[in-house]
């Protein structure tokens, strides 16, 4: 059993070690520089300022967050970024360094109300973001196997660690992705699909409750339910 366990945990892992490296081969180039903004007020505005003119990001919002996204041709040559942020009657210009444009997707985050700028997301941010995810995938996939007469505590332990073990990396790799990236359904149909392959395996060699066409079905629904329940959520949670 112990190594039936770990030749699967072998399995999975190359599976989403390659489909995350491939989805990102296909993706179109996201923005230049992405800004994320914390405790952003509800007027806010931010634009990239030179010696001749003033541009406007593209902006964002999702439930909680605003984001700005900028292109390169926004940015012109140089080594510096000057950001001119304007909300609640207040008005101050950011700098962001060489050091955080780092390549085409650059992303920081400024928080407005301590006039602050970090690169790349905040790691609380994202830890936050992917248990949420997480823990409302596998309370859908757990109504669903539960439903499905499921009872046997070791056919429960095995769903849980597989479903931590795939939603856990499917949700990693979704948070590596640009908050502007308009081809992120279709990377998450991808993945979706390694997933499907990944927990049918699972369950045709771990769980032993019930026959193997009821196993089969019932990762088929959790699967869809879970696709479903994750478009959904990429239109309204930050990404």
């Amino acid at each position: 059993m112990k190594r039936k366990i770990y030749t699967l945990f072998i399995i999975l892992l190359a599976i989403f070690c390659i489909s995350p490296a491939t989805a990102y081969a296909n993706s179109a180039e996201p923005p230049a520089l992405i800004v994320i903004v914390k405790n952003a007020p509800e007027d806010i505005s931010i634009s990239i300022i030179s010696e001749d003119s003033v541009k406007e990001g593209k902006k964002s919002d999702t439930v909680w967050e605003t984001y700005y996204a900028f292109y390169k041709r926004d940015l012109g040559n140089n080594s510096q970024v000057i950001l001119r942020v304007s909300g609640n009657g207040m008005v101050y210009d950011q700098a962001v360094g060489e050091q955080y444009l780092n390549g085409y997707n650059s992303i920081v985050t400024l928080d407005f109300s301590k006039q602050s700028i970090q690169a790349g997301k905040l790691l609380s941010r994202s830890i936050l973001l992917v248990a949420l995810r997480v823990l409302l995938t596998l309370a859908i996939e757990g109504l669903i196997f539960l439903l499905f007469g499921f009872r046997d505590k070791k056919s429960w332990i095995t769903f849980l660690l597989m479903n931590l073990l795939t939603q856990g990396i499917l949700n990693i790799a979704l948070n590596g992705f640009s908050p502007f990236a308009s081809y992120l359904i279709l990377n998450l149909i991808f993945m979706e699909i390694w997933v499907f392959l990944a927990e049918i395996t699972g369950a045709l060699i771990l769980i032993k409750e019930h026959g193997r066409l009821r196993r089969v079905l019932c990762v088929l629904i959790a699967n869809i339910a879970s696709l479903v329940l994750g478009g959904y959520l990429i239109t309204v949670l930050p990404i």
